[in-house]
């Protein structure tokens, strides 16, 4: 008899323990990535890192990226398109709020898209909003964008971190306090350490399976991986120290998630500043660059060589890295050509990822050789923005440039590499207002032609996307097809 009482004790122990793991089944996360976002406003700075934290989090826009890159309906449940291909009517969900309990509405639509397209925008992808000629608030979940060309893109458009619905009230504070949508809200923000997102109990979507979620910034390659070896973090997205990946592959307590990017990562180069307005002194720098070289010796052998900016999954992709094939001797000679049979001195500023920083020492190395000095200058990555991409102060620079399908900023002769081909414009004017596919992809395939015999930019590689997280987490997004860490769907495995 009392054999049959401890047993029973023994099993209702059991049961109330099981009771209390399911109760406290692990709902919060710590996701550590490489750069902090300079301020929190996706709608008014070129840096990758703030859609990295709040795109689908906590801001959502009209249409949105799915995790292979296909458009979706966000906020807008569907839509109707003229048949003249001008006028987009927007049918908004119902029942959708912001963070601060103010309903979203048509209004708030026109009043972002207004912003975004106004002469006085800070918006940095303008351009995306430029075809727009008016938008008009139907009734309370409806609003009519009409455009002033067809635009077989704009859907595609509206899905950019840049094209996020806010609300009126709360621009004066967006860059420190933003107020979304999304499934989560902004909790606080520690700077130089952590921001802090809560789950949207009224979220008007499919609710997350969080309920905290806690970005961390750890910027060196030797941090990162000493704080995901400790368990210190439950995911590194964009994981800075490739070398290390075969280790935490071996440990089980790990995985690892090695994905794709739209990342193109270039050797960008200022085609006003002189000697890089010279042609032939582009294709010189083009040709004393070893790929392979900065592939193995920056990113571990992780990485696609491209000889275009453009990303090799596309189906559209034409392989040009031939057009500029290592070959320091012909470098010279070009070099010689141009005037410059010594060679010339010019500036390197390196942004912070470990793929520019140390992509920059190989390639500082490479340029040596065939008599181009360069003075390294490594920044922040508010450095960065002001002196490489705002101030334009910059001979070369590495960077990857992770927007989706972004092969239209060289049609844009202010943005910072300052390329200013009349007839690469053109094309790409027509090419908004194609529908056909086969005349699109044709039309693309000489977009990155033009590019790559005008030598704009030394075409590096494109960036691969690793991840290393607990083996218990899931939902996360192997590739990256925009720049976003979606949180919405991650979940801990029991």
């Amino acid at each position: 008899m009392t054999f049959k009482v401890l047993k029973l004790g023994f099993l209702s122990a059991a049961a109330l323990s099981a009771s209390m793991g399911m109760a406290l089944a692990k709902s919060d996360i710590v996701v550590a990535m490489q750069l902090e976002p300079p301020h929190l406003d996706p709608t008014s700075a070129a840096a990758g890192a703030i859609d990295s934290v709040l795109y689908s989090n906590v801001f959502e826009g009209l249409t949105r990226f799915a995790s292979d890159g296909s458009v979706i309906p966000g906020l807008a449940a569907s839509w109707d398109i003229s048949e003249d291909g001008k006028t987009y009517t927007f049918h908004l969900h119902d029942g959708v709020k912001f963070h601060d309990g103010s309903t979203m509405d048509a209004a708030d639509v026109k009043f972002s898209l207004d912003r975004a397209r106004a002469e006085d925008s800070a918006n940095a992808q303008k351009a995306l909003f430029a075809g727009i000629e008016s938008v008009e608030v139907v009734d309370p979940a409806t609003v009519k964008v009409t455009l002033s060309a067809p635009n077989g893109s704009f859907l595609f458009n509206m899905a950019w971190g840049d094209a996020v619905i806010v609300a009126p009230e709360s621009i004066g504070e967006i860059k420190t306090t933003p107020v979304g949508t999304g499934a989560f809200k902004f909790a606080d923000w520690v700077q130089g350490d952590k921001i802090d997102l809560e789950k949207n109990a009224d979220y008007w979507g499919t609710p997350a399976k969080l309920d905290q979620v806690t970005f961390k910034f750890i910027s060196d390659p030797t941090a990162a991986f000493a704080a995901v070896m400790a368990e210190d973090v439950d995911a590194f997205v964009g994981f800075p120290a490739p070398e290390n990946l075969p280790q935490f592959e071996a440990d089980p307590r790990f995985q690892v998630l090695v994905g794709s990017t739209e990342g193109e990562t270039i050797l960008s180069t200022n085609n006003k500043m002189p000697p890089f307005d010279n042609v032939k002194v582009r294709e010189a720098v083009a040709h004393a660059i070893d790929r392979q070289a900065i592939i193995d010796g920056a990113m571990f052998g992780y990485g696609t060589p491209i000889g275009t900016h453009f990303a090799p999954h596309n189906p559209d992709y034409v392989d040009l890295t031939g057009m500029s094939a290592y070959d320091p001797e012909l470098s010279k000679k070009l070099l010689a050509e141009a005037g410059f049979p010594d060679g010339f001195k010019t500036t390197l500023k390196l942004p912070p990822p470990s793929y520019a920083r140390r992509g920059g020492e190989i390639i500082a190395a490479q340029l040596r050789a065939v008599g181009i000095e360069t003075e390294i200058s490594n920044l922040e990555w508010a450095q960065w923005l002001e002196q490489v991409f705002k101030g334009k102060d910059f001979g070369l620079t590495i960077v990857s440039h992770t927007e989706p399908f972004d092969i239209g900023i060289y049609a844009r002769p202010d943005y910072y590499f300052q390329y200013d081909n009349a007839d690469f414009q053109k094309l790409m004017a027509d090419l908004s207002v194609t529908s056909e596919p086969a005349k699109r992809s044709e039309m693309l395939k000489q977009a990155q032609e033009i590019i790559s015999k005008d030598y704009v930019n030394g075409y590096l590689f494109e960036l691969a996307f690793p991840t290393v997280a607990n083996a218990k987490v899931k939902g996360l997004w192997k590739d990256a097809p925009t720049q976003a860490t979606d949180l919405t769907a991650v979940y801990w495995e029991d």
